[in-house]
Order: structure tokens, then C-alpha cells, then sequence
């Protein structure tokens, strides 16, 4: 599984994170796991179920689209 942690910091206090992940679910289906927040706090947990793999791999290529337009960048490992 490789998940994508984007980060926005400006100087407007703004210190957020999104975390994007396709995992497998019990049922064979696959989900995008999103957990967002500010950075240092527990962030909020979304789960979207997809049927297949590649439906999953498109939402999140969607997600990180639209979130590098709102500013966010990738994290620095």
C-alpha cells in the first residue's frame, strides 16, 4: 500500500495535512481511506468504497488533483 501525505503551510497559520491511501476491504472491494486535519491534531477519517482497484486509484489521483490545487504539496519524507 503506498499512501500520499500532502501538507499546506502558509503564512496565513494555515498548517493542514491529508492523507491519501487505497486499501482492501473485507469484502473484496477496495476503499480510499482520507484522514485530514490540522498538523498535530487528530485529523478526520473518510472511507470511500470502490469496486474495483483501478476505480479506487482514479478517485485518489482526483483527490490529490484537486488538493495540489488548493495549495497542498507533498510531504517531505
Amino acid at each position: 500500500m503506498t499512501g500520499i501525505t500532502l501538507r499546506r503551510l502558509d503564512a496565513r497559520n494555515m498548517r493542514r495535512f491529508c492523507m491519501l491511501d487505497v486499501q482492501p476491504d473485507l469484502f473484496g472491494a477496495f476503499a480510499l481511506m482520507r484522514e485530514w486535519g490540522r498538523i498535530g491534531r487528530a485529523g478526520r477519517v473518510s472511507t470511500t468504497p470502490y469496486s474495483t482497484e483501478a476505480d479506487a486509484h482514479a478517485a485518489l489521483q482526483r483527490q490529490r488533483r484537486a488538493k495540489e490545487r488548493r495549495g497542498y504539496r507533498p510531504s517531505s519524507p
